[in-house]
Formats: structure tokens, C-alpha cells, sequence
């Protein structure tokens, strides 16, 4: 006998949901990096762009396919995709990647998420308060991370007693099931991030020119440096190319999330309106309230001269190591920095566990495994993917996971998705369903949009790296000899976890055609 499938209490949980999902440490700190070196204020101009071609179709169209594979018992994209196209045997290996992309993801980013959940404990109880120089915070999180033994720490254990918390807090969460674990951790949890959110980005709008002999070192100008455009760096197709994957990146589109979220929504739910409003919550604590707190501060305190440098350095740089430096240069900076990183934590976590739900929600459906065993057996088996991210930090396995997991499988994903969607399905029939149970209407230029402009966007995309990078990337032409033995065996990992992946696609198929002979 099915399981019966999980569903939404209500409107407002699934949008808080799915605006969670999307909303990541992405938001709040790859974002300002992004647009800090890509010209500034230029940056928004590919950026909303992208938004409105690629961003906002995809939101549409993934809610419209989960809630459409759902119908049919499926809340993952090899389900959902061979419904789609019936005629076809491989479609449904397609939608391998989109559990494929969620997991691997997962594996990395739940020992960052427990970083944030640290350093949070770290800032309130003032344990790095020693450490007052650039060189020596990172020395603090280097320590930390177990790349190095210093004054601060000398082992993994703290590091990896964070890691233990916030991977329980996750399988908890994801064990108590769609309504009383996710759409539940969500409506608490987002509140609480935008109050966090709103109280530090209050105290940075606050700071003065701390330095009297430097008046220019103030927040208008850091909020110009950042807004500010440089005109010349929109005829760079590196800017646009990075606007398009920060949105892909920031709405979690493409990662397969998405589908199995809205395939617990009921036929009549609307996906247009929540849709929207789940991309525009995103928006709004992306653009507004990441823009408007790392840049400006590290400017006031910095400088326009140093701004630089710390953008090159990235986002963990920016988050763990310039943001504490500041924070213990203004007063209540125990409570200031525990509000950042909590809300790092807040927003990490509403991620992580939409990561992990692709994968439980493929043992339920396909295998007709219930949502305790399906919980167990996923935290079993990703406990022991997560250590190569945990003891391999420092030898690039992490941002190998990142670029095959978060990147590249996110671009071709959502273009195999909007292929199948617009192409494949037909863009009337697919109109129809996204517009089934509508409270609004979705402008008739979209449907141009969706069937032409997003798929040549994404095809732009994936040829301007095989272009650029394809070649250098698959032959480790910038990895450093001494790391090529660890990258060569994370990829032979990530192509063991596909195939195996397949082979369970397989497996489940082969188990219902058993079924329907019988």
C-alpha cells in the first residue's frame, strides 16, 4: 500500500518554505562579493536582467512542474520528467541531477551552515575577541577549520562538535516530515532572520567615519562604492555571466529543490502568486539587506583602497574574518556579532534542509519507504559523504563539490527543465498549468520568454563556459599539483554517487512495471 504524500498546511508556510530554501548564506554573502567585483552598481543592470529572463521563468516553471509531478505521486524530476514525456526510456535519468545536485551540495554545505552556528556561540561569549588583525581572525578560522594548529585551536574537535549539532538539528527538522518539521522550523525561522537582519543592517546604517582624518570613509560612500556603476564592465561577459549564476544560485532554481516543494501543493493552489512571492522575499533580503551590511561596513572601516582586496578574498573571508574585525570595533559587539552570525545560521539552515529533501522524497515516492526510514537511511548515508568536506577542507574538495554540485549541474538542469517545459510538454498545454488555479495572470510576453529567451540564455551560458573554462576546468589546469590526486578522487566520488543514483532510478522503474504485470 502508498504512502500517503505530505502536504502544506498552509499558503503562507510553502512560500516561507520555498523563500527559505532559496534564501542561503548566497544572499548574504556571496552577493555583495559578486557585485563588489563586477563593477559595482553595473552589476544590477545584467543582474535584474537576469532576474526577469531567467530568474522569475524558472521560479514559474519549477512550481508548475512540481506541483504537476506531484498529481501523479512524484515529487522529484525523474518522476516528474518521464510523465512529462512518457514516449521517452532516458528522460527520467535526466532528472537524476536534480537529486544529484541537492545532495552533493548538501554534503559541503551543512559543515559551512555549522561554522556560522560557531562562530555565533564564538561572538557571544567574546572567544575570538584576541584576535584584532586580519591575519590573526584568520588564523581564528583556520584554527578553526583544523587547516592549522595556532593559539586558538588545536584540534578538529570544536569544529567538528559544531558540525555534529547542526547536522542532527537538520535530519530532525527533515524526520518530522513536510508540515511538522520544515513548513514549521520556516515560519519561526524566517521572522527571526529579517528581525536579525534588520537589527544589524540598523546598527551598520548607524556607523559614523570612525577615523576623523578620513571623512570619506563613511556609509554613503560604502553604499556608493557598491551601488555606484562602473558603465564600461557591462561590455564584459564575465559580469554577465556571474549576474546570471548569482540568480540561478540565489533563487535555487535549477537545483531540483523547487519541484519537490511545490509537488505537495494540491491541483488548485496557486504557483503564480507564490511564486512571485517567493522570488521577491529572496530579492528583498538579497538586494536590501545584503547589500546594505558587509560592503558598507568593511568601507567605513577600511576604506575604499582595502574594499578591494577584501571583495577579492570572498565570501568566507568577507563573513568570517573582516565582518567580526568590525563588530569588535563598535559597541555591544558580542551582541551584534552573534545577531550576524545567527542570521547566517537562520539562513543556512532553512537551505540545508531543502537540500535534503529531493532525496527523502525520492525514497518515499518511488520506493514507498516511510518518512522515519526515509530520514534514517539519508542521514546514515550522507553523515559518512559529508567527512571527505570536513577532513579534505584544505585540499579543494570543497570548492570541486561546489562547482560540479552548485554550478555547472545547476545551469544544465534548469535547461534540460526548461527544454522539457516549454518544448517538449508545449508551451500552450504548459501555459494552461501555470495558470490553473491562478489568482493573477502572468503578462502573454513571458510566453515568448519561457519557450525562447530563458533556453538561449541558458544555452549562452553553458557555451560561454565550455568557451572559456570548459577545457582548463576538466584537465585541473589551475589546481595546484600538489591537490590533483584529491580532486581526481572527488570527481571519481561524484560520478560513483550519480551512477549509483541512476542505478536506483532503474531500480524503482523496473519494481513498477514488476508491480503493474502483477
Amino acid at each position: 500500500m502508498a504512502n500517503k504524500r505530505h502536504a502544506w498546511g498552509t499558503k503562507l508556510g510553502v512560500i516561507m518554505a520555498v523563500a527559505g530554501s532559496a534564501i542561503g548564506l548566497g544572499n548574504l554573502l556571496r552577493f555583495p562579493v559578486q557585485a563588489a567585483s563586477n563593477g559595482g552598481g553595473a552589476f544590477m543592470i545584467p543582474y535584474f536582467v537576469a532576474f526577469f529572463l531567467l530568474g522569475l521563468p524558472l521560479m514559474w516553471v519549477e512550481w508548475t512542474l512540481g506541483r504537476y509531478g506531484g498529481g501523479f505521486g512524484h515529487g522529484t524530476a525523474p518522476g516528474i520528467f518521464h510523465n512529462m514525456w512518457e514516449k521517452s526510456r532516458f528522460i527520467k535519468y535526466f532528472g537524476v541531477i536534480g537529486i544529484f545536485g541537492p545532495l552533493i551540495i548538501f554534503i559541503y554545505y551543512i559543515y559551512i551552515e555549522s561554522w556560522t552556528l560557531a562562530f555565533s556561540f564564538f561572538a557571544i561569549f567574546g572567544k575570538y575577541t584576541g584576535a584584532t588583525t586580519e591575519a590573526g581572525m584568520q588564523s581564528f578560522l583556520r584554527g578553526f577549520q583544523g587547516l592549522e594548529r595556532n593559539q586558538y585551536f588545536n584540534s578538529l574537535v570544536p569544529a567538528y562538535t559544531f558540525f555534529m549539532i547542526t547536522f542532527l538539528a537538520n535530519i530532525w527538522v527533515i524526520y518530522h516530515g513536510i508540515k511538522g518539521g520544515i513548513e514549521r522550523l520556516c515560519k519561526i525561522a524566517m521572522p527571526l532572520l529579517l528581525l536579525c537582519g534588520i537589527i544589524v543592517m540598523a546598527r551598520v546604517f548607524s556607523l559614523g567615519a570612525p577615523d576623523p582624518s578620513r571623512p570619506s570613509w563613511n556609509l554613503v560612500n560604502g553604499l556608493g562604492f557598491l551601488w555606484n556603476p562602473d558603465l564600461s564592465a557591462l561590455l564584459s561577459a564575465k559580469v554577465w555571466l556571474a549576474a546570471s549564476g548569482q540568480i540561478l544560485f540565489t533563487l535555487s532554481v535549477g537545483i531540483g529543490v523547487i519541484l519537490t516543494y511545490a509537488s505537495y501543493l494540491s491541483k488548485g493552489d496557486d504557483v503564480v502568486l507564490s511564486g512571485l512571492s517567493a522570488a521577491g522575499t529572496n530579492e528583498f533580503i538579497e538586494v536590501i539587506i545584503g547589500g546594505s551590511i558587509i560592503i558598507p561596513a568593511a568601507f567605513v572601516f577600511f576604506g575604499p583602497q582595502s574594499i578591494q582586496a577584501i571583495a577579492r578574498g570572498g565570501a568566507f573571508n568577507l563573513g568570517f574574518v573582516t565582518m567580526p574585525l568590525i563588530f569588535q570595533k563598535i559597541a555591544f559587539a558580542g551582541l551584534f556579532g552573534g545577531a550576524w552570525f545567527l542570521l547566517l545560521f537562520l539562513s543556512g539552515i532553512t537551505s540545508s534542509i531543502s537540500l535534503a529533501q529531493p532525496a527523502i522524497a525520492f525514497l518515499e515516492d518511488e520506493f514507498n519507504i516511510t518518512r522515519a526510514r526515509a530520514a534514517s537511511i539519508f542521514g546514515a548515508v550522507t553523515f559518512i559523504l559529508c567527512q571527505p568536506a570536513i577532513f579534505l577542507l584544505g585540499k579543494g574538495v570543497v570548492n570541486e563539490l561546489d562547482f560540479w554540485g552548485g554550478t555547472f549541474c545547476l545551469v544544465l538542469f534548469a535547461t534540460v527543465e526548461i527544454v522539457l517545459f516549454a518544448w517538449v510538454f508545449g508551451m500552450e498545454k504548459a501555459w494552461q498549468e501555470i495558470h490553473h488555479g491562478a489568482d493573477m495572470r502572468i503578462p502573454k510576453a513571458y510566453k515568448f520568454i519561457i519557450k525562447y529567451i530563458t533556453p538561449l540564455f541558458l544555452f549562452a551560458i553553458l557555451g560561454f563556459w565550455f568557451y572559456q573554462d570548459g577545457i582548463p576546468t576538466i584537465l585541473m589546469k589551475n589546481v595546484a599539483p600538489s591537490d590533483r590526486p584529491f580532486i581526481l578522487g572527488t570527481r571519481i566520488f561524484l560520478v560513483t554517487i550519480f551512477v549509483g543514483l541512476a542505478v536506483m532510478v532503474k531500480m524503482a522503474w523496473s519494481r513498477k512495471r514488476r508491480r503493474v504485470k502483477s
